[in-house]
């Protein structure tokens, strides 16, 4: 672990008389003026961009690292290390024009070998989760200091908004060549609004202000991540003080919470949507129409008033309404038991019919939607049992190697906020996800909107592609689960992020 920085003196006394008072130190921490403290689920356990694909990594590093683009609360992007960028050549070269005057944390200059060295370091990387991401990347070539063009294979239309995040993040090449891709893994440097000055695995990563950022300047001192797994444990730790903001925030307690006078939930629309899809290749789901009575059997609506306590929203699609590809235009077909029975009569299924539907175990709430469902199923006359995984499992055998019962979960949080991220992996024929659908004329759609960059070409094929699952009935479409944070009614200027991805630069505390 290394060692704290010298903080100001103020902080130090406020220690102090919290010492004096028996307080623990991390009580002190969330009561400092100059201090946000921030519970985190998880220790990504590597701080490298290239080695990571979790959410979790984001919480902490979006304030670590920049990209060339940035995306604000509003997901717009925006220029960040590149002020600004043309295409060239058809759409197969991109052209950025670079930030003068930054700097690493460590005091190395920022450049363009800077961007070819990250971005040359990520497509050698075979390894690396995020590789996949940038391989239309096929070399890249320094024009002079502050000019890099990307040449691409092919053109990406979502090519810039992944730049800004996670294997994107601009790296230093002297330091990482001196001190070698382990050290940089718990000693990260970036060019962001703060800089790691401590990191304990599975307990704390401590981020004190960056005084040489390139933007506007940090008003916080001080940012320290603790790392709970616990849900309940991070209210917990929010209702006594000792932090001022969770990032796991339990449906069922966020009346508990909400009831504190000094505490808020803060929920909005985010990307992650919920899901169960059929086995479209055994079973009587194979009938299209045994698919489309399943989905109106259940009220998915009062799953989410009910068991969401309202956090969701219903959907028709794999995706928010805040993705590119979203159409307004499909509505959820609607509960109608009566309906669900005649089409199963009619398609020669027997009261007491069996699916077996299939989910990941350690997600308690969707425990009881999957209950929820088998219950409703139950009443159009279908015998329903379900079957929990451990999600490595799951994830990695049982849904690739298509082993499957009838129906099985699927839960998504495309951060693109973009359809074909999750369009083309859950959709296009031979994907890991997509054990059991192949249709060509689909796979020649998802393929033609990877090669436009114009988004209004784009955007009728995304909600085409939309409207044929839609059609077919490829899966029992939940809901889009709210992103919910619990926060310190002293944190001010708090831009709550739909995907998780904080950026603290103008939070203070009061």
């Amino acid at each position: 672990m290394r060692k704290i920085l010298p903080t100001a003196h103020k902080s130090v006394l406020a220690l102090a008389i919290a010492a004096s008072l028996g307080l623990s130190f991390n009580s002190a921490l969330a009561a400092d003026s100059d201090t946000l403290t921030v519970a985190v689920a998880q220790d990504p356990g590597t701080w490298d961009p290239i080695d990571t694909f979790l959410v979790n990594w984001s919480v902490v590093a979006n304030d670590i690292f920049d990209g060339l683009t940035a995306r604000g609360p509003d997901l717009k992007l925006k220029p960040a290390l590149a002020t600004s960028w043309e295409f060239m050549d058809s759409n197969k070269t991109i052209r950025f024009h670079l930030r003068h005057g930054v700097s690493f944390q460590n005091g190395e200059a920022f450049n363009a070998q800077a961007v070819k060295f990250t971005f040359e370091r990520l497509l050698a990387d075979k390894a690396s989760p995020q590789r996949s991401n940038y391989t239309a990347i096929e070399s890249i070539k320094v024009i002079d200091d502050y000019t890099v063009d990307f040449h691409l294979a092919h053109p990406d239309p979502v090519l810039l908004t992944k730049l800004a995040g996670y294997g994107a993040m601009i790296v230093p090449p002297k330091y990482i060549k001196e001190k070698g891709d382990a050290y940089f893994n718990t000693h990260p440097i970036g060019t962001g609004p703060f800089k790691m000055v401590s990191y304990e695995p599975n307990v704390s990563a401590t981020l004190e202000r960056n005084d040489s950022f390139w933007g506007d300047k940090p008003k916080l001192e001080k940012v320290v991540n603790r790392f709970i797994k616990e849900p309940a444990t991070q209210v917990a730790e929010l209702q006594s003080g000792r932090v001022d903001i969770i990032t796991s925030m339990p449906i069922s307690m966020i009346k508990k919470v909400n009831s504190q006078s000094d505490l808020k939930v803060v929920s909005h629309t985010g990307p992650t949507t919920y899901a169960l899809r059929f086995n479209t290749k055994n079973g009587i789901t194979k009938n299209e129409n045994v698919r489309k009575a399943l989905i109106m059997a259940v009220d998915r609506n009062a799953i989410i008033n009910s068991i969401l306590a309202g956090q969701a929203k219903p959907i028709t699609s794999f995706q928010s309404k805040l993705s590119f590809g979203y159409d307004p235009s499909l509505k959820p077909l609607p509960y109608d038991l009566k309906k669900a029975k005649a089409l199963l009569k009619a398609a020669g299924v027997k009261n007491g019919a069996k699916v077996e539907i299939d989910f990941r175990g350690n997600n308690g709430t969707f425990r009881e939607v999957v209950q929820a469902v088998a219950g409703y199923l139950s009443m159009a006359g279908i015998q329903a049992s379900i079957k929990p995984y451990d999600s490595n499992v799951f994830l990695n055998d049982i849904v690739p190697n298509g082993k499957t019962g009838e129906m099985f979960q699927q839960s998504w949080g495309g951060w693109t906020f973009d359809y074909d991220n999750t369009a083309y992996l859950l959709y296009h024929s031979n994907e890991t996800n997509n054990p059991y659908n192949s249709n060509a004329k689909l796979d020649k759609l998802l393929e033609e909107q990877r090669q436009m960059v114009d988004p209004k070409k784009r955007l009728p094929i995304l909600q085409s592609i939309a409207q044929y699952v839609y059609k077919h009935h490829w899966e029992m479409p939940l809901y889009n689960l709210n992103t919910i944070y619990g926060v310190n009614k002293r944190v001010q200027n708090f831009a709550a992020p739909a995907d998780m991805r904080l950026r603290l630069t103008h939070v203070s505390v009061k």
